[in-house]
């Protein structure tokens, strides 16, 4: 390994962190200190990787990504495992709606600590079936009440 190559490094995550110190002070002008700060923060990674000595190992992870992804462009072995792996998604799919269309139905009667309420749909699936109009109403007639009691309508 070269002796010059922590150097450049060096180079290249200080001449980085100027850009990103560049772009920090026009984050911290539009959106305000908050942002900006984080902006700085994110602005001296490049410097702390050229001081660690990680900028050449982070070089060579950036040039063999563009050769992987390269590689997999012109590869029809490759095309037919994002295939594959399109069809595994297509498949898992159909199978959680099948399952969520596979449940029995709710019992007709409801618990005696539930009645007088309407039936909440449960979490992740579509409502049971057409809620009534009055319904809606009376719900949002609830919480208009309770604004008004608030005072912010």
């Amino acid at each position: 390994m070269p002796t010059q190559m922590p150097f450049e490094g060096l180079l290249l995550g200080a001449a980085l962190t100027v850009v990103g110190l560049i772009i920090s002070w026009v984050v911290w002008r539009r959106k305000g200190a908050s942002a900006g700060l984080r902006a700085v923060a994110w602005s001296l990674l490049p410097l702390a990787f050229g001081l660690i000595g990680l900028m050449g190992l982070l070089a060579s992870l950036a040039g063999q990504l563009v050769r992987f992804f390269g590689g997999l462009v012109f590869d029809p072995l490759a095309w037919a495992g994002v295939v594959v792996a399109g069809v595994a998604v297509v498949l898992w799919t159909i199978g959680r709606l099948l399952r969520g269309r596979s449940r029995p139905a709710a019992p007709a009667e409801q618990p005696a600590s539930t009645q007088g309420r309407p039936a909440s749909p449960a979490v992740g699936k579509g409502s049971q079936g057409p809620r009534s109009s009055a319904g809606v109403d009376d719900e949002f007639a609830e919480i208009e009440e309770l604004l008004r009691k608030r005072g912010i309508t």
